[in-house]
Parts: structure tokens; sequence; C-alpha cells
């Protein structure tokens, strides 16, 4: 590359502003992503996008964490690195019914939400790139200063106006989201994932002494009979417990827009897609999106482009359908357990078992969950 096609890049990038809505983790660790190619970014937000839960966690593949510390922001001193995973059901009692491992130290990592929002805040805050501005009424910018607004905010009068088509399914269950302290476990590098008859339940460890659990209700209870402190200690085997934190609940749903941008305005993160959290895929998706859109205005810069409505489309056409796909397959192994659950049989469950300890089958399984399409 000559010094004169540098300069001109140098050109471009000063002349560029890029707007993202929406103050959560996906919006900062795209904001992360531009800065870092000296791109400017203004984030609108409102107050509460600033106060993330503490008792959330987010689970990241091998393949996204090495993507993440090189073109994001390094966080392996958050991380805590998963070498296997085991899946039980009730129907089959104590016996595993899959069993993913790694050859290396990494299979998955855990992390807690409102560490990573605290490292990506810290870091664009004193990035001269990078513009935080909160404001009471999000819907009084103009986009039409910006030469690409990235929307991530699902209650700007934009994701009303212009994304509100969606494929949406609603799964009639309730998470229950917390984080256990218990007894130091020299081991706890096993993520533990059970198909109770009521829903799954996770157990996934964030440190030696800390587990997350995710428990994903039916409806078919009713609400008040859900005692997560009790299901916790019926299925927990492993842990001496010492406290568990509060607990955070949601309803469950997935969706998938299906149109992801208006002219110069991309729709982006849990606005573009949302899962269900018994793969924990749903950042690992959203940082795969990161990645392509990195890309696409990385050429655009290379060729001496400016940002516009162009890298919208170039990036629905390379992404959605992937997407799609992705979002079906987990809400397949979804409905495939919620039948498993309810049929008092193992048949199914020893099938599955069957095909899981087919060595290129579960490496498949593995590679999906790790890199996606």
């Amino acid at each position: 590359m000559t010094l004169y096609h540098l300069i001109f890049i140098v050109k471009i990038k000063n002349n560029m502003k890029v707007c993202i809505l929406g103050g959560g983790i996906s919006s900062l660790a795209l904001a992360k992503a531009l800065v870092k190619e000296n791109i400017y970014v203004d984030n609108y937000l409102s107050s509460k996008d600033i106060n993330p839960s503490k008792s959330r966690t987010i689970g990241i593949s091998r393949n996204n964490v090495n993507f993440f510390n090189r073109n994001i922001i390094n966080i392996e001193k958050i991380l805590w690195k998963l070498n296997r995973i085991e899946v039980f059901t009730d129907n089959l009692k104590s016996e595993k019914l899959l069993n993913f491992k790694s050859d290396n130290d990494q299979l998955f990592s855990i992390l807690k939400n409102y560490e990573l929002y605290q490292i990506l805040n810290n870091a664009l805050n004193k990035n001269k790139f990078f513009k935080k501005k909160i404001i009471k009424n999000l819907d009084l910018f103009f986009y039409e200063n910006y030469n690409l607004v990235i929307n991530c905010d699902h209650n700007h009068f934009i994701s009303i106006k212009y994304f509100s088509k969606k494929i949406e399914k609603i799964y009639n269950c309730t998470a229950y989201t917390t984080i256990i302290k218990h007894k130091k476990l020299a081991n706890n590098f096993t993520a533990t994932q059970i198909f109770t008859k009521n829903g799954p339940l996770a157990f996934l460890p964030i440190s030696d002494i800390e587990t997350s659990v995710v428990y994903s209700a039916n409806y078919a209870l009713d609400k008040k009979d859900i005692d997560l402190k009790h299901i916790i200690q019926k299925y927990n085997n492993k842990y001496l417990i010492e406290k568990i934190d509060k607990i955070d609940i949601c309803e469950l749903q997935s969706l998938n827009l299906r149109s992801y941008y208006y002219k110069n305005i991309l729709a982006f993160g849990d606005l573009l897609h949302r899962l269900h959290p018994l793969a924990g895929q749903g950042f690992n998706m959203t940082i795969r999106d990161i990645r392509q859109l990195l890309d696409i205005i990385k050429n655009k810069i290379n060729l001496g482009l400016s940002l516009d409505s162009s890298i919208n489309i170039e990036f629905e056409e390379k992404i959605r359908h992937k997407n799609f796909v992705f979002s079906n397959g987990i809400d397949f192994v979804h409905e495939f357990f919620n039948i498993e659950r309810k049929v008092n049989s193992k048949i199914l469950s020893k099938a599955v078992q069957f095909f899981g300890k087919i060595p290129n089958i579960n490496k498949i399984f593995v590679n999906l969950a790790d890199a996606g399409f």
C-alpha cells in the first residue's frame, strides 16, 4: 500500500461518522470494533442502558473469543474457560445424554455481563473517536447527519416504524437467571445442561467459587409454584452452596427481522435476531455479525469508498440466510427436547445418546457452536 493510498484512506475515515443507538453489550462491542479502525462513532443511549444486570452471564465460543481479542478488545482476564459440556435429561436420570469436550483448554468461555460492559465502556470513554450522548428522548436526533446509523435499541421510534416486520415465536417460557456462590471447586471447568420435565436448567461455571444458573421454565407451571432455589438444590450434585444471588426474570421468544435495513439505518444485535438461551448462542451470533460488518466496512474503505446504504444491502445479502438457518436450528433443538421431556419413554433420549457418541457427528455440533456456518 502506497503512502498516497494511506493518506487517502485517512481522509475518507475523517469524513465518516457512524451513529449507534442503544447502550447494551452489542452496541459497545460494535462501537469498539469501529473506533479501532479510526472511524468516528456517536453513541446515543438512555440512562437505563448504563446499569447492566449483575446476575447475567454470557457464553462465547473459542472462535469468537479469538476474534474479540484481536478486533475489539482483549477480554482474557474476565473469561472462565470451559473444556467440557455435559448434557442430561430426566428421562435417563444420571446417564449422560451428550458429552462435548475440547482437545485443548477451551471449548466455550463464560463471563459476567457487567464485567464485559465495564471493560468496553471504560475503553470507549478514553477513545477520541467515540462520543457518548445520554439523552432523555432518543427520538430527537437526525439520522441524515450520519453516513451509517446502526440501531440496537428496541424502544426507539425507528425500530417501531421501520423494523416491525419479523418472524416471531413466543416460547411460553420464562427464563430465571442467577449466580450461586459456593465452596471452592478446583476443577470447575464443566458446564452442565439438564433437560428437566419443566424446562432446561444450566449450570455454567464462571470461577472456582461461582457458577451461573439459567432455568427456562415452561408456562405449564404456575409462576408462583416456581422456586428456583429449590430446583437448584434438587439438581445440584456438585456444589456446596453458600449464597444464591438476586434472581432475574424475563419472558422468552425468538425472532428474525424480515428486513435488516432502511436506507442508511441498519438493525443490529438483539433487534436483528433473538434466540432461546438453551445453547448460549445469542451473543455469539452478534459477534459473527460484527465480524461480517467489519469486513464489509474495511473493504469499502480500502477501495476508497465512503460508508453508505450499500453496506447495509451487502450485509443483509451475506448474513441473513445464515442467521435464519442457524436460528431455526436452535429452535429445532428446543422443540425436540420439548417433545422429549413430555414423552415418558427413553426411546428418543437413547437415540440422541447413540448419535452423540459418533465422533464425526459430535465434532459437527462442536464446530457449529464454535464458528456458526
